[in-house]
């Protein structure tokens, strides 16, 4: 007998040999690094690349691209092993995202600077594919940044100034784009964390810097801790490169879909409108309890949001960051509003640099994807102290009121109590749309009555025969002058209303807005200042 010449087959006949080889090859990259690499990522609490995207996507919609990448074995002589990065396309609760996810365990999930193309996570081909179809991008980062090995294959150094940064950050102007810290991530890994709109980092294993241990102790000699250098406590708390933390990667997805609810897929879209049962002009008789009129009683803010929004939707933002300034998402009869509200129980309230840092960055966020802002606003003022000074209070502080005043999409300002000085004016905006409502408990004016007479009168106070007397005569005298009545007689606010028809009123101007904004491009890009 002759054997058949394979040009002779038909049908399957002629692709099994082509096909089986394909079938061989995606064995081999959804193998990965292999099942004891595997199974020491599971005994740490962690997943893999691919079931990170398996766990947070809708089943069976990924469709990955780039499955067949290699990169070089870190031993000479060895083959070839799988992708550093998994990406490609899926939906999050029905809606259309682009993911990618660093394979820590191949070559510590390492860029692919060896390729003829990025396949994404700084750069390439997933940010290309979210930007051109216009949908949410979601990185899971867990990755070195560089690698020495994948860079030798390369053959040749990189001038990174040449390298070109689209559309790194051109996303930030265009789509929701989510980045989840799920472990060590360095370099260009760690800062992607900062260029997004929503991060959330694992507090067991999260963590992100510029240089790692090993770099840092080369470089200066101090030797630390990954999680001292780079963990939750730092970026969530002092840098504020991470918004959120989430106890394992479970709550980590949780976040992440519900941040992507309250969101349009892109800037020429309005946000989601979702079924409310929660009627929209109930009375808050609760918040009566919760806020005191007196500015010398504290309250919870959060509280307070909770009680006026639609019940259960508010998701707060970067709580542990800025801390006398509350920022989250949440609904009013459905619709996706931004929250600011002072919390009295940091600084007083007072607007100190993180803070001010925090509230221009989710103020330029809201206004890109046409959330409306609602801020119950309760400041003194900016903070004050050579502390502050030093930090600038002044310049970040005055980027806070440019991103309020700036802001297209409605400001609904709630006066609770107090606004002075600067930081009240970066409260609300006057274009036509933005409306201030305030409580009974008002006050408000250039500086806190304190605080002016001292400047102002200190001399004169100090000079009288009976000191106390004479501040009191000053006090009496600007009281009757600064009553918030007075500026409502002559129309200085829009309206008083009473505290408990809160939600009422926010939610007819906020279904209002709905109809009043116009979807597309904004200023940008939303980038942390």
């Amino acid at each position: 007998m002759t054997a058949t010449d394979p040009r002779d087959l038909r049908g399957a006949a002629a692709w099994e040999e082509a096909i089986g080889e394909l079938e061989r090859r995606r064995a081999w990259a959804h193998a990965g690094s292999g099942p004891e690499r595997a199974a020491r990522e599971h005994e740490r609490g962690r997943n893999t690349a691919r079931e990170r995207i398996a766990l947070l996507v809708d089943e069976g919609s990924f469709h990955e691209y780039g499955t067949l990448v290699t990169t070089p074995s870190p031993t000479a002589g060895e083959d070839d092993l799988p992708t550093t990065f998994v990406c490609g396309l899926a939906r999050i609760d029905g809606r259309p995202v682009a993911i990618g996810a660093e394979d820590f365990t191949i070559q510590g999930g390492g860029a692919g600077v060896h390729l003829s193309r990025f396949k994404g996570a700084f750069g390439g081909f997933l940010e290309e594919l979210a930007h051109d179809y216009r949908v949410p991008l979601v990185l899971l980062l867990h990755g070195v940044g560089g690698s020495v090995t994948i860079q030798e294959r390369k053959g040749y150094p990189t001038l990174v100034s040449t390298m070109p940064s689209f559309p790194v950050f051109d996303l930030l102007d265009r789509v929701p784009v989510v980045a989840a810290v799920m472990g060590p991530a360095a370099g260009a890994s760690g800062a992607r964390a900062a260029i997004s709109h929503f991060s959330v980092m694992s507090s067991a294993h999260g963590c992100l810097f510029a240089g790692g241990p090993p770099v840092v102790r080369q470089a200066t000699g101090q030797v630390v801790d990954k999680l001292e250098l780079g963990g939750a406590q730092v970026h969530a708390r002092v840098s504020g490169v991470v918004d959120n933390v989430a106890a394992d990667e479970d709550e980590i997805f949780t976040q992440v879909r519900r941040f992507l609810s309250y969101l349009p897929r892109n800037v020429w879209e309005l946000p989601p409108r979702v079924a409310a049962d929660d009627p929209p002009d109930r009375r808050v008789d609760e918040v009566l309890d919760i806020v005191h009129p007196s500015e010398r009683r504290v309250y919870d803010p959060v509280a307070l949001v909770e009680a006026i929004v639609d019940r259960g939707s508010f998701f707060e933002l970067a709580p542990d960051y800025g801390s006398s300034l509350r920022v989250g998402l949440g609904r009013l009869d459905g619709h996706t509003v931004g929250i600011l509200a002072s919390d009295p129980r940091s600084l007083a309230g007072a607007m100190d640099g993180p803070a001010a840092d925090k509230q221009t960055r989710f103020a330029d966020f809201f206004d890109a994807f046409h959330l409306p802002i609602v801020y119950f606003a309760d400041v003194p003022g900016f903070m004050i102290g050579s502390d502050a000074e030093r930090s600038g209070i002044l310049r970040r502080g005055s980027r806070a009121v440019q991103a309020i005043q700036r802001a297209q999409v409605p400001v609904i300002t709630i006066q609770v109590r107090r606004s002075y000085g600067l930081a009240g004016q970066g409260t609300g905006n006057m274009k036509g749309h933005s409306i201030r409502l305030a409580w009974p408990s008002g006050s408000w004016g250039d500086m806190p009555m304190g605080g002016g007479i001292e400047a102002e009168y200190g001399d004169v106070i100090a000079a009288a025969e009976d000191p106390a007397a004479k501040r009191r005569e000053i006090e009496e005298m600007f009281a009757a002058q600064s009553s918030m009545w007075r500026t409502v007689e002559y129309f200085g606010v829009e309206e008083v209303i009473d505290p408990r028809e809160t939600r009422a009123a926010l939610t007819h101007l906020v279904g209002l807005a709905a109809g009043a904004i116009e979807p597309g491009r904004k200023h940008g890009p939303q980038v942390r200042p």
